[in-house]
């Protein structure tokens, strides 16, 4: 039947979440978020493992809550026949199951993709591990951590001289999350025009590999290794954080015309002047002193005054935001991209919205709380008879 045209894309997919911590549930959650309904299944108990990390409110994690909401619950012993049973009637019903374990566990648990594909040939499989299911290590263990050191991001982030740093964020986990989307999302594209189910095997540090951008062709072509550069590009200039009279301001010039509009702005004709700045590949290779040379200028006035000024010229430029700050952004009240939801044991949980805006379906305005372990048992054993 035809959707309408209000409706999200995913609405009437069932996906059965096996996953915990970030990697799957952050998959689970952007599908969530553009219709399906998503079963977690959690360990009696315990739950899923993020929900003991912190921070708390009210003795609920944050961590576990801003990736679960929209989410439902129920907990399932994988090891206790009843639950199995229950389970495998789950499985029945279900479009896609995501799992994220170590290769090898879930086969031992009897669910490995051989298996269920040949008593279910139309249940997607969407798994995401930390080497994938080939390969000398995909048997091995691994965190974010791990595969940001692996893939070489690590090695490019941070100030010149300084050790490895760490992304901010968890990209390894996040990176691999939205790569299996894209792929449950391709998978169910496959079996709606009749291609039938497949699994989808996402390895944490293929998508590392895959968002080093040039750096990897660079070095595969002319033997170049990337190294940090702290704020700045790796090939155009002016593109970096500048210091300004109360805080930091980013000015990404990429092309001469936009240089040329800079420095115009900027009262600067002598920066278009200089022989050293005449093109991009010149300033880049004069990078150091084309800071010094645009500092004096831009310590004259604050970053919220060059801020009227560059974007008056149309110079792509922006602040350094604290998370503190960007939540008080005004386009990023524009876009929802913060919203609110009544949770019993928080009270207002405050979360990223979704990103993906599209045309003719209305923002979803009221959110389910993440669930508590096991919240969800009869609505979803009710939905089990239903479809039975």
């Amino acid at each position: 039947m035809a959707q309408s045209q209000q409706a999200r894309p995913l609405e009437g997919i069932t996906i059965l979440d096996l996953s915990r911590v970030l990697a799957g549930p952050y998959c689970t959650m952007i599908l969530a978020q553009l219709g399906a309904r998503v079963i977690k299944v959690e360990m009696p108990g315990t739950g899923d493992d993020s929900r003991a990390f912190g921070p708390f409110v009210n003795g609920k994690s944050l961590y576990f809550s801003c990736l679960n909401y929209d989410k439902e619950s129920i907990a399932l012993n994988l090891k206790h026949p009843d639950d199995r049973a229950t389970l495998e009637e789950l499985l029945g019903i279900a479009d896609v199951v995501i799992e994220n374990f170590r290769p090898g566990t879930m086969e031992k648990l009897g669910y490995g993709w051989e298996t269920l594909h040949e008593r279910l040939p139309n249940l997607i499989y969407g798994a995401a591990s930390g080497f994938g299911d080939t390969g000398p290590y995909s048997r091995r263990a691994a965190y974010d951590m791990v595969v940001q050191g692996m893939g070489g991001i690590m090695s490019m982030t941070g100030q010149p001289k300084a050790p490895p740093t760490r992304v901010g964020v968890s990209i390894g986990d996040l990176g691999a999350g939205l790569y299996l989307t894209i792929g449950v999302l391709g998978a169910l594209y496959k079996r709606k025009a009749g291609g039938g189910a497949v699994k989808v095997d996402v390895a944490m540090l293929d998508c590392q590999v895959a968002l080093l951008e040039d750096a990897l062709a660079a070095y595969l072509s002319t033997g170049e290794i990337a190294q940090p550069q702290g704020s700045r590009h790796p090939e155009i200039a002016p593109f970096q954080v500048y210091t300004t009279a109360d805080s930091y301001l980013v000015i990404a010039a990429g092309n001469d015309h936009l240089f040329s509009l800079m420095a115009t702005a900027m009262a600067r004709p002598d920066l278009l002047e200089n022989p050293k700045y005449k093109t991009n590949g010149l300033r880049h290779a004069n990078v150091d002193q084309l800071e010094t040379d645009m500092e004096v200028t831009l310590k004259q006035k604050t970053t919220g005054q060059w801020l009227e000024i560059l974007n008056a010229a149309g110079v792509p430029c922006g602040p350094v935001n604290d998370i503190a700050a960007v939540t008080k952004d005004p386009q990023v009240a524009a876009r929802n991209m913060i919203v609110s939801i009544a949770d019993p044991k928080i009270g207002k949980l405050q979360v990223a919205g979704n990103p993906i805006k599209l045309s003719g379906v209305p923002e979803r305005t009221g959110h389910a709380a993440p669930p508590e372990i096991d919240a969800d048992r009869e609505a979803i054993l009710d939905l089990i008879c239903e479809k039975v």
